[in-house]
């Protein structure tokens, strides 16, 4: 067991000595890039979203066509503080909080579903 320790102490005395952080800085600056990076590539584009959505969110009134996160798709009849009532079909009225409201759809005058003769 003394051998160990003396073969440990003996190693450690006759390691040249070496500069305390070699490198230290680079890695600092690589890990300031990769955040830099990680945030014009993920958080950025989100946020962009996010703001875009509150913003649709904010500009829907009665009579507009909405689809859910769940895939309903209806009429807004009413609009509350924290809720929008959308009917769904024939009188079916159902009351959604606004942050479930997906998509605004857009009203077009040509149905896509018909046929077209030639």
């Amino acid at each position: 067991m003394e051998k160990l320790i003396f073969i440990a102490q003996a190693a450690a005395e006759a390691a040249p000595e070496t500069a305390q952080n070699p490198g230290g800085s680079n890695f600092i600056w690589i890990l300031l890039l990769m955040f830099a990076a990680m945030y014009f590539l993920m958080i950025a584009p989100q946020r962009k979203r996010q703001k875009a959505h509150q913003k649709m969110l904010s500009e829907l009134k009665t009579g507009d066509d909405v689809v859910t996160i769940g895939g309903a798709m209806g009429t807004i009849t009413n609009v509350k503080e924290k809720t929008f009532v959308i009917r769904l079909g024939d009188n079916n009225k159902v009351e959604f909080l606004k942050a479930a409201i997906q998509d605004k759809v857009a009203k077009d005058d040509a149905s896509t579903t018909s046929v077209e003769s030639k």
